[in-house]
C-alpha cells in the first residue's frame, strides 16, 4: 500500500521500506539493492531524515536505519489529518460562499425539490454529514423515505462532536421498538423532547439549510418529494417553528439499560433514580402506560404503583398536576436520546 498519505514519494517509499526489511544499510547498499545513482539515494535519505523517518548510526562509516513505523509515522499521519480538516472547513466556506452567490443571482436556488425515496435519503445523509455545529429535527410517526435503523450518520456526526436536538411526535414513541431506539440513543448525547403532534417532518442543519417533505408517495404509484430550503424567509419561518414547538415540549430521558447497572441509585419511589426519571419522561410525553411497562419490564401494575408512589410524595391529586410538579421541580432537566430522524 502507499505511503502517499503520508507525504512520501514512490522513490523514498521504497528506500524506507528497504531499510525496514534490512534494518540498516550504508548508502552504497541501498543504491545497488535499488538500482539508482547514489547521490539520488543520498538525497532520498537526506529527505527521509528530515522528516524523523531514518537516523543515522555509527561513528565510521555512515549506516542508515529506519525509525519505527508506529514513531515515526504518527506525527505525518497527524499532519495529514490536521491538513485535511483544513481543507474540509475551506471546502465548506467555499461551498457556503458559492451558493450565496447563486442565490443572490437567481432566487430559484432558495428551494430545490427533491422527488424520490432514494434521493430523499441521499439528500438527508449528506444534510448530516456536511453539519458543522447542530442538527435540529421533527420527528412524526410513519415513515416517508428513512427508517430509524437505516439512520446511522447521526451517531458518527455526535461522535464528532455535532449537536443533535431532536423533537418526537408522541404518537412515534408509540410503534414499537421505539422507546429502545431512545435507550440505545442517549450515550451518544442527542437532546430530545416529546409533542403531542408535530405539523411537518423536517431536519435543519447548522440554521442555515433545511429538508422538509412536500408530498407523501401513496399506494406505491407516486414517488414522494422533498423541498431542500437555503437561507432565506421560508427557512426563518422554519427555525421560528422550531423554536416554539422546542419551548413547549417536554424532555425525554431515557430508560437504564436492562441489562446493565443504574447510574443512579434509589429506592423505586427515589425521581432521581434513572428508572423512575425514565418513567417519569414518557409519562410526560403521553406514552401509555402499556408501553411504558413494556420497555421498562414492568406490569402495567407496577408502573401505575410507581406513578401513584410519585403522586403522593409530591402531594399531586392528579397526572396533570404531577406532571406540573416533575416541571417544577427540574426532575426531567438533562439530556434525551434517540436514534431516527425527522424521515423515520
Amino acid at each position: 500500500m502507499s505511503l502517499e498519505a503520508a507525504g512520501l514519494g514512490p522513490a523514498q517509499e521504497n528506500v524506507y521500506r528497504l531499510l525496514v526489511r534490512v534494518g540498516e544499510a550504508p548508502a552504497e547498499h541501498v543504491a545497488e539493492v535499488l538500482g539508482l545513482p547514489e547521490d539520488d539515494v543520498r538525497r532520498l535519505l537526506a529527505d527521509l531524515q528530515a522528516v524523523g523517518l531514518v537516523t543515522t548510526l555509527g561513528s565510521g562509516p555512515r549506516r542508515y536505519a529506519p525509525t519505527p513505523p508506529d514513531v515515526g509515522f504518527a506525527p505525518l499521519l497527524r499532519q495529514g489529518v490536521e491538513a485535511l480538516d483544513r481543507a474540509r472547513i475551506t471546502v465548506n466556506e467555499l461551498t457556503d460562499e458559492h451558493r450565496a452567490s447563486i442565490r443572490r443571482r437567481d432566487a430559484n436556488q432558495l428551494v430545490e425539490v427533491i422527488s424520490g425515496t432514494e434521493a430523499i435519503r441521499q439528500q438527508l445523509r449528506n444534510l448530516q454529514l456536511s453539519t458543522r455545529s447542530e442538527m435540529l429535527w421533527f420527528c412524526r410517526a410513519g415513515v416517508v423515505a428513512m427508517p430509524s435503523a437505516d439512520n446511522d450518520e447521526e451517531f458518527a456526526m455526535l461522535a464528532r462532536g455535532v449537536s443533535y436536538r431532536v423533537i418526537y411526535e408522541q404518537e412515534l414513541l408509540e410503534e414499537p421498538g421505539m422507546i429502545d431506539s431512545l435507550a440505545q440513543g442517549v450515550r451518544a448525547g442527542e437532546v430530545a423532547r416529546a409533542a403531542p403532534s408535530l405539523p411537518v417532518r423536517m431536519a435543519i442543519s447548522d440554521r442555515s439549510i433545511a429538508l422538509c417533505p412536500l408530498v407523501p408517495g401513496r399506494d406505491g404509484i407516486s414517488e414522494p418529494t422533498a423541498a431542500l430550503v437555503r437561507d432565506s424567509n421560508l427557512l426563518t419561518a422554519l427555525l421560528a417553528l422550531f423554536d416554539s414547538y422546542w419551548s413547549g415540549s417536554s424532555p425525554l430521558l431515557a430508560p437504564p439499560d436492562p441489562h446493565g447497572t443504574a447510574l443512579v441509585e434509589g429506592s423505586p419511589t427515589d425521581p432521581l433514580a434513572d428508572e423512575t426519571r425514565a418513567l417519569l419522561s414518557l409519562l410526560v410525553a403521553g406514552v401509555s402506560d402499556k408501553a411504558i411497562a413494556t420497555r421498562l419490564g414492568m406490569s402495567v401494575r407496577t408502573v401505575q404503583r410507581r406513578i401513584s408512589e410519585v403522586m403522593a410524595l409530591t402531594h399531586a391529586q392528579t397526572r396533570m398536576q404531577l406532571a406540573w410538579q416533575v416541571s417544577r421541580r427540574g426532575w426531567l432537566e438533562g439530556t434525551g436520546p434517540g436514534d431516527v430522524g425527522p424521515f423515520s
